[in-house]
């Protein structure tokens, strides 16, 4: 009788153990959020043994006091991870999840902030509809706003009812050659970013149609003229004489003139500014596109060249071969390539030199040589002693440029020099940087090196190689052969490697 006790009792306690009895819900361990697609909030949380079901609820405020503004009932295991969708950007929220069973109180609540990203329904900005004194921005119709906002200037444009149902709205008195960034906001909460440019006011510049003489008009030009240039073809083939600081620019962004053969010749201290060409050295006598053709004692005037396409020259794009020194040269958002570098290198500068030397978000690609030329030439004059040139070279994306192993990208042996080579994308060359004591590497960094080992590992006497930060990832560019070179590597996107107009 004792042993049949004895067992009975046994099997009570196990009974007890394996059929648990709880009055409520266990609450669900390992509650974590992750913002998706800006405003969605996906959560995850561990499955808890008894419970059917679970209610989310989301909250505007950290109390949890109120209406929720979401509130999820009926969740499943098998719906987890959850997303919750429809929320608001550039707004933090407290979330709860509690477990729902029959027969059974509800679990506690467990919780969690999170914050919403600053929403994006403004849709890429229509560069035809970009003028000097307006823009017309878009964004997903019907989606409520109530403000649009522009820097610089604090300018405000008040969304009306018919706008929110167009998803449309201009916005005027702005400045000309300005770069904006527009808000759209509904309330406080931004719901959509955009940046443009407005486009040039070429009011009082003289306006030239390809039927006209653009080498005369230049030639005979007051100083200060600005040129703008419709659309179209501008056959030259010959030299383009600036003895005066002028301004040649297209007047069509999206619709560039092409001049083809013209070589500018700059003399008499005189500054260059252009924009918004193609310039075209095809079939003509222009072996360089830009040549300083006259000594002075005193200083050239700026040389800017911005937003072109420089192609098909047969010696280089830049030439100075006489006692010339520039204000300052910057060449910023080109597109240059096919050009044959015989007799000259790509930025040849030999007797003569820029106080400031900027090449920033430019694209060089297909770039030949006879077999003895560099990329950058800027040669050990002795003219202008005392005078430190300061070289900037950064954010390019050079492909197949030179190409040879013989060649040097940057053969500066000025007197008094300081370069900073940063965040340029260098592929498919056999170049090295230098072998010459005179050029000062002051900063090289964050450049990308693909399938051009020289630039880090040359082995040529007297080399001076990359030793700091660099990487060597392919870009993953969409179309090299046809003048593509999107990026598709994140990690060279993330750190802002190379031409930007390829990183979006």
């Amino acid at each position: 009788m004792t042993l049949i006790g004895l067992s009975g009792c046994k099997d009570n306690e196990l009974e007890e153990v394996t059929k648990l009895q709880v009055d409520r819900v266990f609450s669900s361990p390992g509650l974590t959020a992750t913002i998706v697609n800006k405003t969605g909030v996906k959560l995850t949380w561990n499955a808890v043994p008894n419970a059917t079901s679970y209610t989310i609820e989301v909250y505007d405020n950290a109390d949890f006091t109120g209406t929720p503004v979401k509130s999820i009932a009926s969740v499943t295991v098998a719906q987890l991870p959850y997303t919750v969708t429809g929320l608001i950007g550039d707004t933090q929220y407290s979330i709860r999840v509690k477990g729902i069973a029959q027969g059974v109180a509800d679990s506690k609540w467990v919780s969690i902030s999170a914050k919403t990203e600053p929403e994006q329904i403004f849709q890429a900005v229509n560069q035809t509809k970009i003028t000097a004194t307006s823009v017309v921005l878009n964004w997903t119709p019907g989606e409520t706003a109530t403000m649009i906002t522009l820097n610089p200037g604090n300018i405000t444009h008040t969304v009306t009812a018919a706008e929110i149902t167009a998803g449309e709205a201009t916005v005027t008195g702005l400045g000309s050659e300005t770069t904006y960034t527009a808000q759209l906001l509904a309330g406080t909460k931004v719901r959509g970013t955009a940046a443009f440019t407005t486009l040039y006011n070429f009011t009082g510049a003289t306006l030239v149609s390809p039927s006209d003489n653009l080498a005369t008009l230049i030639a005979n030009a007051a100083p200060g003229t600005v040129f703008g240039l419709a659309p179209g073809t501008y056959t030259v083939n010959a030299d383009i004489i600036a003895s005066k600081s002028i301004t040649i620019r297209g007047t069509k962004p999206t619709d560039r003139p092409k001049i083809i053969g013209a070589a500018f010749k700059l003399r008499g201290a005189a500054g260059l500014y252009l924009k918004d060409l193609i310039l075209d050295g095809t079939g003509s006598v222009a072996a360089q596109t830009i040549v300083y053709d006259e000594a002075l004692n005193n200083t050239y005037a700026a040389l800017s060249v911005k937003d072109s396409e420089i192609k098909n020259y047969t010696k280089g794009i830049l030439y100075i071969n006489v006692k010339a020194l520039v204000e300052s040269i910057t060449y910023s958002g080109n597109i240059m390539h096919d050009v044959s570098c015989t007799g000259a290198g790509f930025i040849d500068t030999r007797t003569g030199f820029a106080k400031t030397f900027l090449f920033e978000n430019n694209t060089v690609y297909n770039i030949t040589e006879d077999g003895s030329r560099d990329l950058f030439r800027m040669d050990g004059t002795t003219n202008f002693a005392g005078t430190t040139s300061v070289i900037t070279i950064r954010t390019n994306t050079f492909y197949n440029a030179m190409n040879r192993a013989a060649s040097r990208y940057l053969y500066i042996r000025l007197a008094s020099n300081q370069i900073n080579f940063t965040k340029n994308i260098i592929a498919e060359s056999l170049n090295y940087y230098t072998n010459q004591a005179a050029t000062t590497l002051t900063l090289v960094s964050g450049n990308n090196y693909y399938n051009a080992p020289n630039f880090t590992a040359s082995t040529t006497t007297a080399a001076k190689n990359d030793t700091g930060t660099f990487t060597t990832l392919n870009p993953g560019f969409t179309a090299a052969a046809t003048g593509n070179f999107t990026i598709s590597e994140s990690t060279l996107k993330a750190n802002g490697i190379g031409d930007p107009r390829w990183r979006n």
